[in-house]
């Protein structure tokens, strides 16, 4: 039984993308243990209530100092004891520590089809607003394996979505959320929970 962690800041559509999937069977030999935000007021702290699932909030700004935070929040995380931690739309930087500590147990979705749009200062309805400014015809959501970078870990999914004529960045935030971001992250973790993924020479494997 694969023991997941999501780490969320905002609405988690992702996060319901993972409850819904576990719920209907498309993720299997995985239970949810935990649900931690940097928010008090992120509604992904209801989505986990209502789903029965343990929550809590771990904010930068009720600690003095960033290292301070970051113990407190490595301690919450490792009192999961979670085989595998997954960042679903997490905006705070994640300590060194916890990378070489979890080292490739975590995993983030991204907007994009990395190493396009990615990096810092991408996240959100940025990367949409700067994919339309490109006026790039195609673009995606990528689920990749973190490290010390921004964006840089190697990549598990991806998949493509089509820009439409006359989109505005919600409008495409929302078709990329539905096409790519909801469908790859739950694959992700069903592969993972598995044993179907897995790291060589930097670059994820997977198998199917």
């Amino acid at each position: 039984m694969l023991k997941i962690l999501v780490l969320v800041s905002g609405g988690g559509t992702n996060l319901q993308a993972i409850l819904d999937s576990v719920r209907e069977g498309e993720i299997t030999d995985t239970q949810i243990v935990g649900v931690i935000s940097n928010n008090p007021n992120a509604y992904a702290l209801e989505r986990a209530k209502t789903a029965g699932v343990a929550a809590q909030c771990i904010s930068p700004k009720s600690f003095g100092t960033r290292a301070e935070f970051n113990e407190k929040f490595l301690e919450a995380v490792d009192s999961y004891q979670p085989d595998l931690i997954v960042l679903a739309g997490f905006l705070v930087v994640i300590p060194p520590a916890m990378i070489a500590k979890y080292r490739n147990q975590i995993i983030n979705i991204h907007p994009s089809l990395i190493p396009s749009f990615c990096g810092t200062g991408f996240y959100g309805l940025k990367v949409h607003e700067a994919a339309l400014a490109r006026g790039v015809k195609v673009v995606g959501a990528t689920v990749h394996f973190v490290d010390e970078g921004t964006d840089t870990g190697p990549i598990i999914l991806q998949k493509a979505v089509e820009v439409q004529y006359g989109d505005t960045p919600e409008v495409l935030q929302r078709r990329v959320m539905e096409q790519a971001e909801w469908k790859i992250l739950p694959r992700a973790i069903e592969l993972i929970a598995h044993g179907k993924v897995y790291v060589a020479d930097g670059k994820a494997v997977v198998v199917e």
